[in-house]
C-alpha cells in the first residue's frame, strides 16, 4: 500500500525514467509512501490500472511525454472513470505547454508545468492534508540545482543489472534551436561536480557499466567536461560505456587528448548537425561554426575510437530535398557511424511554430507532430524521404552491411540510397517487420536492379556481410547458390562415377 504512485509508460523496457525518480527522491517525509511503477508501451491500460489500485493510492502522479501522451490519455481517463476519488496530477514536458486545449488534462486533477522537483511535492503535502488547490494548471518552481536531491540512489539493482541508467551533471541549454523544448530556457545549470560525481562512483561500484548522460551541452564547460572523462578512464574496464550528446563545433585540445584515450565501444557521442544550410541554420536561430563541427567531425571519426552518431532533421523551414541532399552528402563524406534521419517534430511550446505560416508548415495533430508538408517539399515527397529515413537506419545504421554501403552509395549518396529507397517500397510495402534474411535478399536485389551494381560484385559483398552479421537464417540468393554448388559437386561426382564404371567394364 503506497499513498503516493509515481507512474509513466517507458518505450522499452532497457529504459529507465529519471524524472520520476527525481520525483520520489525530493518528497521528503512523504518518500516512505511513495511508489514507483514503470510500465511500457506495449502494457494493456486495464492492466496498468489494475496495477496502480492494488498499491490503494490516494495520489497518482503520471510523467507524460509525447510518446506515451496517446496510452496515458486512456490510462487517466479509464482510471478516473473507475476510481474518481484518486487525485491524478500530470507533468512532463508533453503537458507543460498548450496544456489548456489537450484530452488528457480535461481528464486530470492537476498540471504542474515545467520543474517538478519541489512543486510536486509540495501539491502532494496540500492535497494530503485536504487542502484543495485553486488552481488547476500550477506553474512548476524551479529551485536552485543545489536544492535538488541528487536521485540515482533509487535505481534498484534490477536497473542496474537490466537497464540504460539515465544521469545529467546539467540541465538546460544556452542555445535557441527553435525545434528544440530546450531552447526555451535562458542558460544551463550546472550541479554540484563534487556531490554528482560521488554519486556516478557509489553507481559504478554497484555494478553500473552504461551510463547516458541526457545533458543538452555536455562539452559547454570544458573543466567540468574534463573532469567527468578522467572520472570514467579511471574506472575503465571491458564492460564500461558512456554516451554524451556534444555540441559539434567546440571541442578543444584539453577534450580531444582525454577522448583519444577512451578504447573502442566505451564512448558515443551524439552530434547535431541538423542542418548545412546557413540560411536555414539563421533562420531556426542555430548557432554554428559548420567548418569548425566538420573538421572536429573529421578528427572524432579518423582520431578517436568514439561511435558517431550525428542527427540531421528533414523539413526545416527554408530546406527543400536539394538543401537537404547536399548536407546529406557532405555528412555522409565524413563517414560517421551513423546518420540519424529525422523529421521535424512540432514540440509543444517550441518558437519553431512562428514559421508555420511563412513556410506553409503542416504538422500532423497527433503525437509525435511530425511536418506532414512544407512550402518546399509537398507531401507525396516528404513520404518518400520519411521512407528513407527509415530504410537509412535499418540498412546503413543497424551496421550489418559495410560491404553492401559502399556499392549502394557510390559517388552521390543521397541519390543513390533515395532510388533503393524508393524501389524498396515499390517491392515491399512495407517499412516495418522486415525478416533479416528478407532483408539481406532485398538488399542484393536492390543494388542489382536500380543501381546497375554487377551481380558478382553484389553477390560478393552482401553474402560478406551475412557472414560477418551472425544471422544464421540465409537469404534466398545465398541458398540458391549453395545449392547450385551442391547440384554442380553431385554431377562431378556422378561423372567420375561413370567414367569410372565404364573403365571398369572395358
Amino acid at each position: 500500500m503506497s499513498t503516493i504512485v509515481l507512474a509513466t509508460l517507458n518505450a522499452r523496457y532497457y529504459h529507465a525514467s529519471l524524472g520520476l525518480r527525481y520525483l520520489a527522491a525530493n518528497m521528503g517525509e512523504l518518500e516512505q509512501d511513495t511508489r514507483i511503477m514503470e510500465f511500457i508501451l506495449q502494457h494493456k491500460a486495464e492492466e496498468i490500472i489494475e496495477a496502480v489500485l492494488a498499491a490503494k493510492p490516494r495520489i497518482v502522479g503520471f510523467g507524460v511525454y509525447i510518446w506515451n501522451i496517446e496510452e496515458i490519455t486512456r490510462v487517466v481517463a479509464m482510471l478516473k472513470r473507475v476510481a474518481p476519488e484518486i487525485i491524478v496530477v500530470l507533468g512532463g514536458p508533453e503537458v507543460s505547454h498548450e496544456c489548456a486545449e489537450q484530452e488528457i488534462v480535461r481528464h486530470a486533477d492537476y498540471v504542474i508545468t515545467g520543474w517538478g522537483d519541489v512543486s510536486f511535492p509540495q501539491l502532494c503535502r496540500e492535497l494530503l492534508a485536504r487542502k484543495p488547490q485553486a488552481q488547476k494548471i500550477i506553474a512548476g518552481i524551479q529551485p536552485p540545482l543545489s536544492g535538488i536531491k541528487l536521485p540515482y540512489a533509487l535505481y534498484t539493482d534490477e536497473d542496474i543489472a537490466h537497464r540504460l541508467l539515465y544521469v545529467e551533471a546539467s540541465r538546460g541549454c544556452p542555445f535557441k534551436c527553435e525545434f528544440c523544448l530546450s531552447s526555451l530556457d535562458k542558460t544551463a545549470w550546472a550541479f554540484d561536480l563534487d556531490l554528482f560525481l560521488d554519486e556516478m562512483a557509489k553507481l559504478y561500484e554497484r555494478g553500473t557499466r552504461q551510463f547516458k548522460f541526457v545533458d543538452r551541452t555536455f562539452n559547454l564547460n570544458i573543466k567540468a567536461s574534463v573532469r567527468i572523462l578522467e572520472f570514467f578512464l579511471a574506472r575503465m574496464d571491458e564492460k564500461l560505456f558512456v554516451h554524451f550528446e556534444v555540441i559539434p563545433d567546440h571541442l578543444p585540445e584539453p577534450l580531444k587528448e582525454l577522448i583519444a584515450r577512451f578504447p573502442a565501444g566505451s564512448l558515443q557521442f551524439e552530434v547535431g548537425i541538423q542542418t548545412f544550410n546557413p540560411e536555414v541554420q539563421a533562420l531556426i536561430s542555430r548557432k554554428q561554426d559548420t567548418p569548425k563541427a566538420e573538421e572536429n567531425l573529421r578528427w572524432l571519426r579518423n582520431e578517436s575510437h568514439a561511435h558517431i552518431h550525428v542527427d540531421l532533421i528533414i523539413g526545416l523551414p527554408g530546406e527543400d530535398m536539394a538543401s537537404f541532399a547536399q548536407g546529406f552528402d557532405r555528412l555522409a563524406g565524413l563517414n560517421p557511424h551513423e546518420i540519424q534521419v529525422g523529421v521535424l517534430k512540432r514540440l509543444r511550446g517550441t518558437p519553431i511554430i512562428r514559421h508555420t505560416e511563412a513556410y506553409d508548415m503542416r504538422y500532423s495533430p497527433y503525437p509525435p507532430y511530425t511536418v506532414l508538408s512544407t512550402d518546399r517539399i509537398d507531401f507525396p515527397t516528404m513520404q518518400r524521404l520519411v521512407r528513407f529515413a527509415r530504410y537509412w537506419d535499418l540498412v546503413a545504421n543497424s551496421g550489418r552491411f559495410p560491404q553492401a554501403m559502399t556499392l549502394l552509395l557510390g559517388d552521390s549518396p543521397f541519390a543513390r540510397f533515395l532510388t533503393f529507397s524508393d524501389w524498396m517500397y515499390t517491392t515491399t510495402r512495407k517499412t516495418h517487420q522486415i525478416a533479416l534474411d528478407r532483408l539481406f535478399e532485398l538488399v542484393y536485389k536492390g543494388m542489382i536492379e536500380t543501381l546497375a551494381v554487377p551481380q558478382a560484385d553484389a553477390q560478393a559483398a552482401v553474402t560478406q556481410d551475412f557472414m560477418q552479421s551472425g544471422s544464421k537464417e540465409a537469404p534466398a540468393f545465398l541458398k540458391a547458390a549453395e545449392a547450385g554448388k551442391e547440384t554442380s559437386r553431385k554431377n562431378k561426382q556422378a561423372n567420375q562415377t561413370s567414367r569410372q564404371a565404364r573403365h571398369l567394364a572395358g
